[in-house]
């Protein structure tokens, strides 16, 4: 365990202890005290959750449950939370929004590449984003108006990404912490009692992050479930602006959306310095 003085969760089955160490261990090593104490806030708020957790299966898998906690403690700059892991293994990966299945973003002579269309909620983003950069009118937003832009982008040097890694990277480049309300799916749970037991953990995780500098980050809450997170007082201490989720096609004309995403040009390729916060 990373330390000693977290002496509730040493009653813990070894099992459970055992996926969280992997778990963490796989987290950057500024993280590892904080994910250590959020786990506990957990445990003092239901003793029996993580226990049965581990009994079972949930997304992610690959000890990835704390992947999303890559970028330095003291780089995170924006929390953007969605609501949920995707229900698919393959897709699942730790990162709020972010579909491991997703490789290419385009498809030369088609337009958004199939499997960004069949992830409705990052095909929705796509969208927004080229609407805020004017290369889509809002109300022409279909697979006849991508087409071009998509055979421009594919171009050697056009200086787009092409990836959904690529899209990832800038995110963090940008200082973005990519989390969700649960930081699990399991089939057989309703997603709503998931958001309550991570809650604590939530709740620990925003105030580590608080007392790194004097520049507070600014929080995100995709969909209904993330906008429950809310009634956390550090929330509201927060600068914090709310959203539907992106899996609604109204997401694409968010004004305050669009305002807030156009100065990190996520679909450029990464330059040398980091965007203006």
């Amino acid at each position: 365990m990373h330390n000693n003085k977290f002496e509730i969760l040493t009653n813990m089955p070894q099992q459970v202890i055992s996926v969280l160490q992997r778990s963490i261990n796989l987290a950057h090593p500024s993280w590892h005290p904080h994910l250590w104490a959020g786990v506990q806030a957990i445990t003092i708020a239901t003793p029996e959750y993580l226990p049965a957790l581990m009994k079972n299966s949930f997304l992610p898998t690959q000890d990835r449950l704390f992947a999303a906690f890559s970028l330095p403690i003291d780089q995170v700059r924006y929390v953007l939370f969605g609501e949920g892991p995707y229900p698919r293994e393959e897709s699942a990966t730790g990162y709020c929004f972010m579909d491991g299945a997703v490789d290419s973003l385009w498809k030369p002579g088609s337009g958004l590449a199939t499997r960004v269309n069949r992830a409705t909620s990052l095909r929705n983003f796509i969208k927004m984003l080229l609407v805020t950069d004017g290369m889509l009118a809002e109300n022409n937003t279909g697979a006849s108006a991508i087409r071009s832009i998509a055979d421009h982008i594919c171009v050697a040097g056009s200086g787009w990404i092409t990836t959904g890694q690529e899209l990832q990277d800038n995110f963090l480049h940008n200082g973005f912490l990519l989390l969700n309300a649960s930081l699990v799916f399991r089939p057989e749970v309703p997603p709503a009692r998931d958001v309550d037991a991570w809650r604590p953990f939530i709740q620990h995780i925003l105030t580590s992050i608080s007392g790194q500098s004097s520049d507070n980050p600014t929080i995100i809450l995709w969909g209904k479930m993330a906008e429950q997170l809310k009634i956390l007082s550090e929330v509201n201490k927060l600068p914090c602006i709310v959203s539907e989720h992106p899996y609604n096609l109204s997401f694409i004309g968010n004004v305050s959306m669009q305002k807030f995403f156009k100065p990190f040009n996520l679909l450029s390729i990464i330059q040398n310095s980091r965007t203006p916060l």
